[in-house]
């Protein structure tokens, strides 16, 4: 094996992966109705696509929109707490079948969820009965040379919760103040500093 070669064909598998998203009326959709939420953005996910979903929680929150992540193990736990009747969630699982994603729905239902959208690949996926919304990654082939390691399909997920945080940030016209308000530290901060915010 060529490691050269190998790394290559990952990372053209994940770009061609990304390419293939068919941006549908679902993506506006589902843009318009995080605009429309009047309390916080839950994602969920578990796995590799419950990072993602992390992942998706904390852009939402440096882009103006507050999201938490909740952990389906945990949410059996009392994390469920955090769920209000005016929340969204969005559930990220490229299978749409893992049963503890599918349980925490259920029960951010009884409790007042009245939307969810959910990010998923296969057609038979249960996670679509259970979603207002669906975002579909595509039929994904893995890079992995044994079918099986989530590489393309978290490259694809990642790359979908990316272009619908971004355009919710434009829809919402999120400044560079708004932004910077919200991720004061670091280098980034510093770029999006202004002189009438404090140092």
């Amino acid at each position: 094996m060529n490691i050269k070669d190998r790394m290559r064909a990952v990372l053209d598998a994940e770009a061609d992966a990304i390419r293939s998203v068919q941006i549908t009326d679902a993506f506006e959709e589902a843009v318009h109705l995080l605009e429309q939420c009047k309390g916080k953005v839950l994602t969920t996910g578990i796995g590799k696509a419950g990072h993602i979903a992390r992942k998706f929680a904390a852009t939402l929150c440096s882009t103006a929109t507050p999201a938490d992540f909740i952990h389906p193990a945990e949410a059996a736990h009392g994390d469920l707490g955090l769920v209000d009747q005016d929340d969204m969630m969005i559930a990220f699982s490229t299978s749409g079948k893992s049963v503890e994603v599918l349980e925490i729905l259920e029960l951010a239902r009884h409790l007042g969820v009245t939307h969810i959208i959910g990010v998923t690949s296969h057609p038979d996926s249960t996670l679509r009965e259970h979603c207002e919304i669906i975002l579909d990654m595509g039929d994904v082939a893995e890079a992995c040379p044994l079918g099986l390691t989530p590489t393309s399909s978290m490259a694809v997920m990642l790359a979908i919760s990316d272009a619908v945080a971004i355009a919710l940030m434009e829809v919402k016209g999120v400044t560079k103040e708004d932004w910077g308000a919200r991720h004061h530290g670091g280098y980034l901060g510093r770029m999006a500093r202004t002189d009438n915010m404090p140092h």
